[in-house]
């Protein structure tokens, strides 16, 4: 199987890249600038139209939706065991918590538009930044109830897709929210850390990062 990966340094692709290493694919990996036009070049326009990460190419065929490919690309390497197939009695929740990242990355996608993209203060909107902080703290709530009856992971089964999909959220969320009020969320966080795969994910050293601050604050409304 042949697969390219193309990437931005910590924007949702980071998902794909970190399923990647967890299933042990060889890949090629393209990286691009969040910030530059590189994004919106003709020749990556013609992969994905929207200019958008994640795209990835797959013998020769294009997936954007990252939901979509971590399902798809966990059920082509079945003997690492991360997907959940139709006979499994986590079926349901394990598709239900893969697609809930985008619920989260909602959230997230929304204040690093109101915090970082909009880079002029006369360009953001504090009320909107205020509710999304407040919407992403709901969201990851949930995930609290679920974490709380002393489970590792996700799945009650072990670790799977979902925990990449739903964790790319998990690993960036403390850059908006605190999580003090959630600390089962914030273990699970760092048992994602302690995950080889999810470091090699992350961005090198000397990369150009989307988010220059450890933690962004609600302006004043």
């Amino acid at each position: 199987m042949q697969i390219t990966l193309h990437h931005a340094h910590e924007a949702r692709s980071m998902r794909i890249l970190w399923l990647l290493e967890e299933l042990g694919a060889t890949y090629e990996l393209r990286s691009y600038d969040f910030f530059n036009k590189s994004l919106r070049s003709e020749a990556y326009l013609a992969i994905h139209p929207a200019g958008r990460v994640p795209s990835v190419e797959i013998d020769g065929k294009v997936m954007l939706e990252s939901g979509a490919i971590a399902e798809y690309l966990a059920e082509q390497f079945p003997d690492v065991g991360l997907h959940r197939g139709p006979d499994h009695p986590e079926r349901m929740a394990y598709l239900e918590l893969l697609h809930y990242a985008e619920t989260i990355g909602q959230h997230l996608a929304n204040l690093t538009q109101g915090h970082i993209v909009l880079y002029e203060d006369w360009m953001r909107s504090p009320t909107q930044i205020s509710l999304e902080t407040k919407r992403l703290a709901k969201v990851l709530g949930r995930l609290e109830l679920l974490l709380r009856d002393g489970r590792d992971h996700l799945l009650a089964s072990g670790f799977s897709a979902a925990d990449c999909a739903v964790g790319y959220g998990i690993w960036l969320a403390p850059r908006f929210v605190s999580l003090d009020k959630l600390p089962h969320v914030a273990a699970y966080r760092d048992r994602l850390m302690a995950r080889p795969a999810l470091q090699k994910a992350l961005p090198p050293e000397g990369a150009k990062r989307i988010y220059s601050k450890d933690f962004y604050e609600v302006p004043d409304v």
